[in-house]
């Protein structure tokens, strides 16, 4: 898992270069469903449950702030993985519709550089991912059942060829939720409004929530930076870290490249430089315990075996306004390890990951240009 998030975190950094943007909507409605971990499906990203369709088929879905096309995997399908729920059936929905070839989505689509041309006279879509794998299949609409409330005309892709790491876990699809057109916060912007918040909880067999429409305020909240060029990404400014309550020495030319908030990468990617000073303080914070051979990514790990209670250093992270962001326990070790990785430079994109954000509501006001924090809310 922690290779794939590597091969991902890699080509969002290929992928960016940067403008800032942003427009004002008021909320109307909201609506919220529950995120989960999704460790027994094989993955460590968080999925949340839908319907689609006429009758609703239930399918559970990866949530990704770095992406916009949604699909799940369709009847009938050449290349797929196994799934937990029955394959989505086009031909039993009433309200399903591909999109035509010569649709304003198709139109869009290939604007966005999705699009994969025509089947017969379907709009075909290809997506393609960090850790170099990717899907394809017919570009469609179709009634999406979020919690109480439901979604017509819902555009998404019908998956009918897979490659690569897409066929290593257990889930259905993915629920893009980038700042791209084609996302479901984008899509759903005119009823809920640009404002969408979630809470990633710390286990498996704890409970989060995606909220659209979400409420802005009880916020800490820091500038969300656009670029024209990769609209999916919510972007934002690192400052400093902060370890055991003290402001690592690290000089501000380290930061001057953004990061993005990413729930579908799992580890934070920060600047080399910022990457060692935390690395060292962390251990200067845990003498007491001996240290463990590196694993994957990991480099900075410690022998817990025989400990009944686990000390850890603080961790805060702080964003552009003085926004200062306490991590949670569960956000800082990963498997004895420090759950952070260093970019191979200090100019390369950073990327906070969604180990980083667990337990923290965290906002995404696009209508305002902000994205904000609220510690403990799972």
């Amino acid at each position: 898992m922690l290779r794939r998030d590597q091969l991902r975190a890699a080509y969002i950094r290929r992928k960016y270069s940067g403008v800032k943007g942003g427009a004002g909507d008021m909320e109307q409605s909201d609506v919220t469903v529950p995120t989960t971990l999704g460790t027994s499906l094989d993955t460590l990203e968080y999925l949340i449950t839908v319907g689609i369709g006429s009758p609703a088929m239930t399918q559970t879905m990866l949530i990704d702030t770095g992406s916009d096309v949604s699909w799940v995997q369709c009847k009938p399908c050449s290349q797929c993985h196994t799934q937990a729920d029955s394959l989505f059936d086009p031909s039993s929905s009433s309200t399903y519709s591909p999109f035509s070839c010569s649709s304003a989505a198709c139109a869009q689509l290939s604007q966005s550089h999705e699009g994969n041309g025509c089947s017969g006279s379907q709009c075909q879509y290809m997506v393609k991912y960090g850790d170099g794998s990717s899907g394809t299949g017919t570009y469609s609409s179709d009634k999406l059942a979020l919690g109480s409330s439901s979604v017509s005309n819902f555009q998404f892709g019908c998956s009918q060829s897979e490659s690569g790491n897409l066929l290593e876990d257990q889930t259905d699809g993915l629920m893009g939720l980038g700042g791209g057109a084609q996302s479901l916060a984008t899509q759903t912007a005119g009823t809920f409004g640009k404002a969408f918040s979630y809470c990633l909880p710390p286990t498996p067999d704890s409970s989060g929530f995606l909220t659209l429409g979400a409420a802005t305020s009880g916020f800490s909240k820091t500038q969300m930076l656009r670029s024209s060029q990769v609209p999916s990404y919510y972007g934002v400014l690192l400052e400093a870290i902060r370890v055991g309550g003290r402001q690592l020495n690290i000089p501000a030319s380290v930061f001057s490249g953004r990061s993005i908030m990413d729930s579908g990468t799992i580890i934070t990617r920060l600047p080399a430089t910022a990457y060692s000073a935390l690395s060292s303080a962390f251990k200067a914070g845990m003498k007491q315990y001996p240290p463990a051979q590196p694993m994957g990514i990991f480099d900075t790990c410690f022998d817990f075996s025989g400990q009944s209670t686990i000390k850890i250093p603080s961790v805060a992270l702080v964003f552009s306004g003085e926004v200062i962001v306490d991590l949670a326990t569960d956000g800082i070790i990963l498997d004895s390890c420090l759950a952070f990785a260093a970019n191979s430079d200090d100019s390369s994109l950073g990327i906070i990951g969604n180990v980083q954000q667990r337990t923290i509501e965290v906002l995404y006001d696009v209508g305002g240009g902000a994205v904000g924090f609220k510690a403990g809310a799972c």
